[in-house]
């Protein structure tokens, strides 16, 4: 199979951790220097990582050199979605890839059955189609195919979307697949992780998987464009149960500190918010008559504010935590409602779980209920638990990949700078 892939960094890089500088304010994710952002994902706790995994070893250190899209050695055992991926790229270049490289103007309206615009000839060509025939039924079938494995809406019309798909040509698809089996590649091979969470990104999904295979999922929410949830290795250490939520700063300028200046201080009573000295575990309350709240919405005093444990707290019954830099953990939610939409990034970076309870039991055998309904109480995990953050922009189906949407465009950059492609916008 073809070699493509640069070398990024060495290896030892990829193990550096990222230090735990405990509870405190959310920071801005910023990926550090010692991985490539996009594909790379940050080595919280150097345990959750097998001691030899696969991206370790014998990576090429001269840039010239190429990564394979297959393992160093076929022997050693990958993650099951790596194999999954190239599967799904043999099957790709299978029934796209011969297919004639033709370019055809985006630019215009649609294309569909009964469409006499000279495009369709092209069209035509483009999927292997004889020409002349019109853009007739078989056309049409051929066009709905070709949406529903790259991720468009398959509805047989070659709009501006379908024509700029067909003109990155399949080479571009196929460097994406390869690119997302490099993502695979650095999730635990079988046999390295008894049991583990992966939460992907790009499909707003979390699996718990045991003994290498996925034993449960659910659908997950996950940060918005401008609040990237981060690729990252972790340990699940303790839930706090009947959670306090430590609202972002941001939130408080933006939203909070309006509402007091505009209802005064019993808005804080009525959503059961506290304003606290400062971030460390031994923060006091603060009495919020003393705030120079107009200071607080104009950015020039930072202030730390938290929610009440409750049936209306943000954190829902759980904060799954997994102390790191970056202020990133799993939990629970009151508005269930968001799960049954289709775009669920929509977060400020952290995860927020379907079922909760479900996640709590497979991890403890049980929901850990809280001594008292009125404070935040920490159950420690026996054996602190891999979580594993990844972004698959491509699926492995059973007839062949699944190309999702990129909301947080990290491909194209990657395959511009690395494959000398030009740029394109994520697929919608």
């Amino acid at each position: 199979m073809m070699s493509i892939w640069p070398s990024l960094l060495a290896a030892a890089t990829l193990m550096q951790p990222v230090p735990d500088t405990g509870p405190g304010r959310v920071e801005t994710v910023a990926v550090p220097p010692s991985g490539e952002r996009g594909l790379d994902m940050i080595v919280v706790d150097t345990e959750a990582m097998p001691a030899e995994p696969e991206l370790a070893k014998e990576l090429p250190s001269d840039s010239e050199q190429g990564w394979s899209d297959a393992p160093v050695d076929l022997f050693v055992p990958t993650h099951h979605l790596f194999t999954d991926l190239r599967r799904s790229l043999v099957r790709y270049q299978m029934k796209w890839g011969a297919l004639p490289a033709v370019t055809i103007d985006p630019v215009g309206a649609g294309l569909k059955v009964g469409s006499k615009d000279p495009r369709v000839a092209l069209l035509r060509q483009r999927l292997g189609l004889a020409s002349p025939g019109g853009y007739d039924a078989s056309l049409a079938k051929q066009v709905t195919e070709f949406q529903a494995a790259h991720g468009l809406k398959a509805d047989g019309v070659a709009g501006s979307g379908t024509l700029q798909a067909l003109n990155r040509g399949t080479a571009w698809y196929e460097r994406q697949i390869v690119l997302n089996m490099e993502r695979a590649r650095r999730l635990p091979a079988e046999g390295t992780q008894d049991r583990y969470i992966l939460v992907d990104v790009g499909s707003a999904r979390l699996w718990m998987y045991e003994n290498g295979r996925p034993v449960g999922t659910m659908k997950v929410i996950v940060g918005s464009p401008s609040s990237e949830t981060p690729m990252m290795a972790a340990l699940l250490r303790y839930t706090a149960v009947n959670p306090f939520w430590n609202i972002p700063p941001d939130l408080v300028q933006k939203s909070i500190a309006k509402r007091v200046i505009e209802q005064g201080t019993g808005y804080l009573d009525q959503k059961r918010y506290q304003v606290l000295s400062d971030w460390s575990d031994q923060a006091t309350v603060v009495d919020s008559s003393t705030i120079d709240w107009r200071a607080v919405a104009e950015g020039r005093t930072e202030l730390r504010v938290r929610q009440l444990p409750g049936h209306d707290n943000f954190m829902g019954r759980a904060k799954f935590m997994m102390p790191n830099h970056y202020g990133i953990y799993l939990h629970d939610t009151p508005n269930k409602a968001f799960f049954a939409n289709d775009d669920r990034w929509i977060s400020n970076g952290c995860v927020r779980v379907e079922d909760a309870e479900r996640l709590a039991r497979w991890v403890y055998g049980t929901m850990p209920e809280p001594r008292s309904p009125d404070a935040e109480e920490r159950v420690d995990v026996q054996k602190p638990l891999p979580v594993y953050i990844t972004y698959l922009t491509v699926g492995a189906g059973s007839g062949g990949p699944q190309f999702r949407a990129d909301p947080y465009n990290r491909d194209a950059p990657l395959l511009a700078r690395y494959e000398g492609a030009p740029p394109a916008a994520a697929i919608r």
